[in-house]
């Protein structure tokens, strides 16, 4: 293992502003782990919601506490210490991380979308087509596959020549550490450049299959419309991947000076944090069942304590 640190250079971009980092980290990371546990316990307990829609919205969740936790609690530390500094170790277990997260995201998304166009275009044989196990098998698949492509994504990666410590962010990303390197990247460049396009068609098929579901619901009139409500927290999760995925990639190819640094902070951390609370937030605002039955937990307890 290489006994190198890189420095966080990207701390020295927000340094004035640190503290209100801090202020708005320590409110949303709590705000992130009660929404998502909230949303896992309500559909773990509730036998009315043990359904496959609800099993992947209950991974998502789990997703969202994994991704969520894997920068937050480090940016505090790093900021709280004014220790700048992360480990050759440390920085690959990040980028582990993150990059498992995202995968994990997407894939699941994509299961998703598959589990509502099963239920609006072939609603008598929704129960016959996603049996237990396939809603078992989505879910194991949602994790290994991410699990597998980040850890080959590490073993290349730990190969590399390191000539640079400075990496201009406030954590470890693989393309800033491959940019440091002295060695020949080639292998690492066409195995990033195939996972990307592997994201870029998973996105495609999404939008696809939402595209086919919108039409079948034009044509069944209101009752199309109550049944593409069950879509909107799932378009709405998407975008926040899209969103959040795209700006990082372009702040990581291109020339991004001309933003002030604090924006592109905000943003690079919006899929990993702002997006774990909107999730949860709109699954349990816009999908009814959920909503349903917090509502109906809410009134018995204010109702139990008067």
């Amino acid at each position: 293992m290489k006994n190198i640190s890189f420095i966080l250079d990207g701390y020295r971009g927000i340094y004035d502003q640190r503290y209100i980092f801090v202020a708005v980290l320590c409110l949303l990371y709590p705000v992130m782990i009660i929404t998502n546990c909230v949303l896992i316990y309500i559909i773990c307990v509730e036998r009315v919601l043990h359904k496959p829609m609800y099993f992947f919205i209950c991974n998502l969740a789990c997703i969202n506490l994994y991704g969520g936790s894997a920068v937050a609690p480090f940016i505090l530390t790093k900021i709280l210490r004014e220790d700048y500094q992360i480990t050759w170790l440390s920085c690959l277990v990040q980028i582990f991380s993150i990059y498992t997260y995202g995968g994990c995201d997407i894939t699941n998304l994509t299961v998703m979308a598959y589990d509502r166009y099963i239920s609006i275009c072939y609603p008598l044989q929704y129960e016959k087509i996603l049996t237990p196990r396939k809603v078992v098998l989505g879910i194991v698949v949602s994790w290994l596959l991410p699990f597998v492509r980040s850890t080959i994504t590490i073993s290349i990666t730990a190969r590399l020549n390191i000539c640079g410590v400075t990496i201009e962010k406030v954590y470890c990303d693989n393309f800033s550490v491959v940019k440091l390197a002295c060695s020949d990247t080639a292998s690492i460049n066409m195995y990033g450049v195939v996972m990307m396009s592997l994201t870029v068609v998973l996105v495609v098929i999404i939008f696809y299959t939402y595209v086919r579901i919108i039409l079948i619901c034009l044509q069944l009139s209101k009752g199309g419309r109550v049944k593409f409500s069950t879509c909107i927290p799932h378009l709405v999760a998407l975008l926040n991947f899209v969103i959040g995925s795209s700006f990082e990639l372009f702040q990581s190819r291109f020339n991004m000076r001309h933003v002030p640094y604090t924006v592109r902070v905000v943003i690079s951390l919006f899929v990993l944090i702002l997006s774990p609370i909107i999730n949860p937030v709109m699954y349990g605002v816009k999908t009814q069942k959920i909503k349903e039955v917090i509502t109906k937990k809410v009134t018995f307890k204010v109702r139990s304590s008067t």
